[in-house]
């Protein structure tokens, strides 16, 4: 393709985001869109003139460009959170087989997913047959957000659309594919919103999207074209993201399905332009960085990078850490077995590595068919929360220390807020000494461990570093990994 050919195609492109944003002006989505307008019409101008056009001044509003978008501070509350849900709930929790990606393994010829079906369901079986087995009876959205609240977790990722383009809300714009047209037959996304709003309001309520659908002719027409078209985006996935801010108003927006294209493609700026400078939730929303080929690391209000990423050293800008309880597939597999999942150690673990290091960790879950949560899946909830409640006050608002983890003693992580600094010890200190090489003592040190901080912990300062002298383990009430705070260090 010519640089000429490139321009041309990159500027129509722009012609019909710009189309786009009058459809939806006519639709009554936008509350202050003229300015928006004008933001993107001198934006294409200056795409189409090397001379450009005076550009208009809208206040504090963000414009439709990487180099404006990434100027957006990050709200607070988010650097503050530390721990989230992420729930994989879809109509792959049918199957409920190997993973989430069923559908696309299955017609992809993948021989474990054909001799399932096989063995299991009729010839002529659709994955449309899924949807009305997905009835979601056991759905109790109060004793999701009572579990969610008993986690500790200060916000909840709810998968409203995965790539199978199946939506849990009954979308003008997936008409039959939809948890109200088909399954079922209820607002699961509006369902959970209004339950974490009403029974925890501490916790926060964000949706997870998928840019892409596997079988979607729409898209598949805009490949064919070479991308010089963009009619998916015009007509079904970028109006769906409008709705769900307009009508769910989540404070977290998890993109994903990405890869197929740049973001210009997307029109991935046009809409956070106007997310963070119109929209509902434009002063504490948060997105994460998949909306375009090459974006990932790179662009939006926190880095995921790839899935269960953790770089294990601190990082420039905020990041998240999305793990799985199970560590084979995101949606609720029946076979799978107990040693499949995390255990409570593993996940704190994870925890205090993730959070020393400046991120944030969103623990997934995959709830049945029926609308449950698997009993194993709830206890490690349980047990998360059980931690966070005597050792939270390391976690909650904490910053990245000056050293991430010790130089001496291996599993340890540490944290700090104000003037503390705490030592997350992932193992039991051999003969109840643990030497910190990372850490030096003053005449003022105060050393504690949380839970058990009427009791000053003996201290000496010896040629390989601080040992601190552990209480008998009968006497601890934390379980799992243990946490020190240390004053005047």
């Amino acid at each position: 393709m010519s640089k000429i050919t490139k321009k041309v195609s990159s500027v129509s492109l722009k012609m019909a985001a710009l189309q786009h944003l009058l459809v939806l002006m006519v639709l009554g989505r936008h509350v202050t869109i003229s300015c928006l307008l004008l933001t993107h019409f001198t934006y294409l101008m200056k795409e189409v003139s090397p001379h450009g056009v005076e550009g208009a001044v809208c206040g504090t509003r963000y414009e439709a460009n990487w180099e404006s978008l990434d100027q957006r501070p990050l709200p607070d509350w988010y650097d503050d959170a530390k721990v989230g849900i992420f729930i994989h709930w879809g109509v792959f929790s049918v199957p409920s087989f190997g993973s989430e990606w069923f559908w696309d393994h299955w017609q992809g010829g993948n021989e474990k997913y054909v001799n399932f079906m096989k063995a299991n369901y009729r010839p002529g079986f659709t994955y449309q047959d899924f949807a009305p087995q997905f009835t979601a009876e056991f759905f109790d959205p109060e004793h999701w957000a009572k579990v969610f609240q008993a986690s500790g977790a200060k916000y909840v990722v709810l998968t409203s659309k995965h790539h199978e383009g199946y939506t849990l809300w009954p979308s003008k714009y997936s008409w039959s594919w939809n948890a109200m047209d088909v399954g079922p037959k209820r607002d699961l996304v509006g369902d959970l919103a209004a339950a974490i709003r009403s029974k925890t309001p501490d916790v926060r309520f964000g949706l997870y999207h998928s840019l892409f659908e596997w079988f979607n002719p729409l898209h598949a027409q805009d490949k064919a074209n070479n991308l010089t078209t963009n009619n998916f985006i015009t007509m079904k996935t970028m109006p769906e993201l409008y709705e769900l801010v307009n009508n769910y108003k989540p404070e977290v927006i998890w993109s994903d399905g990405d890869w197929t294209g740049p973001d210009w493609y997307w029109n991935s700026t046009v809409f956070l332009s106007w997310l963070f400078s119109d929209s509902p939730v434009k002063d504490t929303v948060v997105v994460n960085d998949r909306w375009g080929i090459g974006d990932m690391c790179t662009h939006g209000s926190f880095f995921t990078c790839a899935d269960r990423y953790n770089p294990g050293v601190l990082q420039a800008h905020k990041w998240e850490n999305c793990l799985t309880l199970d560590k084979e597939s995101w949606g609720y597999r029946r076979n799978a077995n107990a040693t499949d999942y995390l255990t409570i150690h593993e996940i704190l673990s994870t925890m205090a590595e993730t959070i020393s290091c400046g991120g944030n960790m969103l623990v997934n879950i995959g709830p049945t068919k029926e609308g449950t949560l698997p009993p194993i899946m709830e206890e490690r909830l349980y047990q998360m929360g059980q931690w966070l409640g005597i050792n939270g006050e390391a976690v909650y608002a904490s910053q990245p220390w000056t050293h991430q983890n010790d130089t001496l003693t291996e599993g340890v992580w540490f944290t700090m807020k104000e003037s503390a600094v705490y030592a997350f010890v992932l193992s039991w200190p051999t003969g109840d000494v643990l030497t910190l090489g990372s850490v030096q003592s003053t005449p003022n040190t105060k050393i504690t461990m949380l839970g058990q901080e009427s009791q000053p912990l003996l201290y000496k300062t010896a040629r390989k570093g601080l040992q601190v002298v552990f209480p008998p383990m009968s006497e601890i009430s934390s379980q799992w990994v243990w946490v020190l705070k240390m004053e005047n260090v």
